[in-house]
């Protein structure tokens, strides 16, 4: 009993260390974990808004480190559309609670399609967001003065703007998104801020088929993120199995993210699986936490649930 006591404890002393050490990193910018895997890159990039030649909207949802109290969750609701044949927009809204922090905000994003080669396949889309957010701190339920520098609830509004670039050729991708390019404000802060909100993305796959009448398709991709602030970055290594049955689908795949200067020791392992049937859209993702959280909860557990709506807007061939 006085074991279990004392490791309870101690899973919530390393909880509360975590969030401490990591409100300014987590502080308007949102966290990423595998939801662009779930046929979703437009969440990191907006080049990629209004690539398909139809409205998706995508509704996705993770509660991280199930079985820690106040553990983080995320919400969030994503749209991107055609406009025209060469142009694409994009609505992103979020709320995300970690702890007593909180963020909610939009994105709203356009992009243009350019054809370099329509025989070739060969592509180029560049994309701008704006994005709003609100952060607030909640202190209410700070006690043993965890953080003295923070004396009173943070309430602030942010503006800031994304920029990106996406390269297709045949089945080949990557796109490089520079993310919140203005420093923050910190007027409303007391004590020493990091000012830089701006983290860099580069994005790259390729869909491998045995032919192009195959209806099986492999696709490794890359995620790699770099914070300026701290310096710190990490990647996503990822491989997804996909099986087409005409205008439906049906995926499994397995994510692998690591610190870049950690590179045998995984922070955490995704499978998932996901489906199109009928226009309806389906994904579940498991995501095992390695690091010292693992004794004391059962993981992160992201679904996504979507729709594709009015399939034909544009005859452009960079809709592929």
């Amino acid at each position: 009993m006085l074991n279990f006591k004392f490791m309870k404890k101690t899973a919530k002393a390393l909880f509360l260390f975590f969030v401490i050490q990591n409100m300014n990193a987590q502080e308007l910018n949102l966290p990423t974990f595998t939801q662009y895997l779930a046929d979703s890159p437009f969440l990191i990039s907006p080049s990629f808004a209004g690539i398909g030649d139809y409205v998706k909207v995508r509704a996705n949802g993770f509660s991280q480190w199930v079985g820690i109290k106040d553990a983080p969750e995320n919400q969030s609701l994503a749209v991107d559309l055609r406009i025209k044949d060469r142009s694409g927009m994009g609505l992103y809204l979020y709320n995300d609670k970690n702890g007593n922090t909180k963020q909610s905000g939009f994105k709203l994003s356009y992009a243009h399609h350019l054809v370099i080669d329509k025989y070739e396949d060969q592509f180029l889309s560049l994309g701008l967001s704006y994005n709003l957010n609100q952060f607030k701190i909640d202190i209410a339920n700070f006690t043993n003065n965890l953080d003295p520098g923070v004396t009173n609830n943070r309430n602030l509004i942010n503006h800031n703007f994304d920029v990106g670039i996406l390269y297709r050729i045949n089945y080949f991708y990557t796109s490089f998104t520079a993310a919140n390019l203005l420093n923050k404000e910190i007027d409303l802060f007391t004590g020493v801020e990091p000012l830089e909100l701006r983290n860099y993305q580069v994005f790259a796959g390729y869909n491998w088929k045995r032919n192009v009448n195959s209806d099986f398709e492999i696709e490794p991709s890359i995620f790699y993120q770099y914070f300026e602030s701290d310096k710190r970055s990490s990647t996503d290594v990822n491989v997804k199995f996909r099986h087409k049955a005409f205008e439906d689908y049906y995926w499994i795949g397995v994510s692998y993210r690591f610190l870049n200067d950690q590179l045998f020791e995984p922070l955490n392992i995704s499978p998932m699986a996901g489906m199109l049937y009928k226009n309806f859209y389906f994904a579940y993702s498991y995501q095992v936490t390695l690091n010292e959280l693992i004794n004391y909860n059962s993981g992160t557990h992201m679904v996504t649930v979507g729709v594709d709506l009015f399939q034909g807007v544009s005859n452009c061939p960079c809709t592929n």
